[in-house]
């Protein structure tokens, strides 16, 4: 047996016949190709004929020139008829045919392309609009159900995420707000200095504080963090196919693994908002001491009419909303993942930019209808 590619060109009446030889293997490297130009060159002389059953073995690489050196012949008008070849080389030259690859068309220029990546980012967030609005739905119809049966809730899994995102989260939100309490109130001393109103920064810290950064700033990390974790676990269990399994199991997948996962959600937000508010406020007030003279009496005194009820509850009030908000999303792109790491990178990503704009749209909305009612 020879383990170097040949292919002997016979000229016959009428026709060209190439019997090919050797093993026609990856190993060979080079030669595969240097035997495959050989017969790509084939003098004029009717119609080519290639002849397979001299062949002592054939891989994907061997097929796959072959079948080239076939269709390059074709190409040229010679033929390529294929004959001698044995049922496991016949089938493995159907399956790595040749197929060449064409060049890309050059990208349309000009306002058509960018006016077409609006509309469908126009069409992808309403279509993301309409998922979540029919998630939120069954997601009701599932609280429904537990509501009527008792039993049905998930204690267990629900504290033990409420633990994770609430409780191991809280030493993260309250380093995070008392940084913002403490750059709030630097500038608003530096700034407030000139007009001799120094003293204005436990307004500014309290109001910014309670009504606006201690929500947002709380929800985004709980999105980075949280809602990014969701989406990991719900994307790899659908990648293992274990979502699959619960349903074989006659499980509710939303009962089961989201909504557990909501309810600690929902609980965790506002109390970390709690905590994150006072932390801001004590890393104002250290501020406002060293910088403006301003006593921690003094300054919890001051805080008294600017850190309202009001203002305390118009925040709080924000972060149930926002916490749903985050939850839904988080779900839906980990029940969007594909069997595959790179589309789960892909969805845990979108997950966190998805989570932290609607958090921010939230937040305005909440503004303007704190607006419209005077609030």
């Amino acid at each position: 047996m020879s383990e170097t590619p040949t292919a002997e060109i016979v000229a016959e009446s009428g026709a060209t016949r190439v019997a090919f030889g050797g093993l026609w293997t990856i190993e060979a490297g080079g030669q595969l190709e240097a035997v495959a130009r050989k017969v790509d060159d084939l003098p004029e002389a009717g119609a080519a004929v290639l002849d397979l059953s001299g062949l002592d073995g054939l891989d994907t690489a061997g097929a796959w020139v072959i079948s080239r050196t076939r269709d390059r012949l074709e190409e040229s008008g010679r033929g390529g008829q294929i004959v001698g070849a044995r049922p496991e080389h016949a089938t493995l030259l159907r399956e790595a045919a040749y197929a060449p690859v064409e060049p890309l068309p050059p990208p349309p220029r000009g306002a058509v392309p960018l006016l077409a990546d609006m509309g469908e980012s126009v069409y992808l967030a309403g279509r993301d609009i309409v998922s979540g609005l029919d998630f939120l739905g069954r997601i009701v119809v599932v609280g429904g159900k537990a509501a009527l049966r008792p039993r049905r809730w998930r204690l267990t899994s629900t504290f033990y995420h409420l633990e994770h995102m609430g409780l191991r989260g809280a030493p993260l939100i309250l380093m995070i707000n008392f940084f913002v309490g403490v750059i709030v109130a630097q500038q608003g001393v530096v700034q407030l200095a000139r007009f001799g109103a120094s003293t204005l920064t436990v307004n500014l810290v309290a109001i910014l504080t309670l009504r606006e950064l201690g929500v947002m700033l709380t929800s985004i990390m709980v999105a980075g963090r949280s809602g990014s974790a969701i989406t990991a676990e719900l994307g790899a269990m659908n990648m293992r196919e274990e979502i699959d399994a619960l349903r074989v199991m006659a499980l509710d997948p939303l009962e089961a693994l989201v909504a557990p996962r909501l309810i600690a959600l929902v609980i965790a937000l506002p109390l970390l908002t709690f905590l994150g508010d006072i932390s801001a406020l004590i890393g104002g007030m250290l501020v406002t001491w060293g910088y403006a003279g301003v006593s921690p009496h003094a300054f919890w005194g001051e805080l008294q009419y600017p850190a309202s009820i009001e203002r305390f509850v118009s925040g709080l009030i924000k972060a149930p909303f926002m916490a749903i908000a985050i939850g839904i999303i988080a779900s839906l792109e980990g029940f969007a993942v594909q069997g595959s790491a790179e589309s789960l990178g892909k969805r845990v990503t979108a997950s966190v930019v998805k989570s932290i704009f609607t958090v921010i749209l939230l937040d305005g909305a909440f503004a303007l209808f704190y607006g419209a009612v005077n609030f």
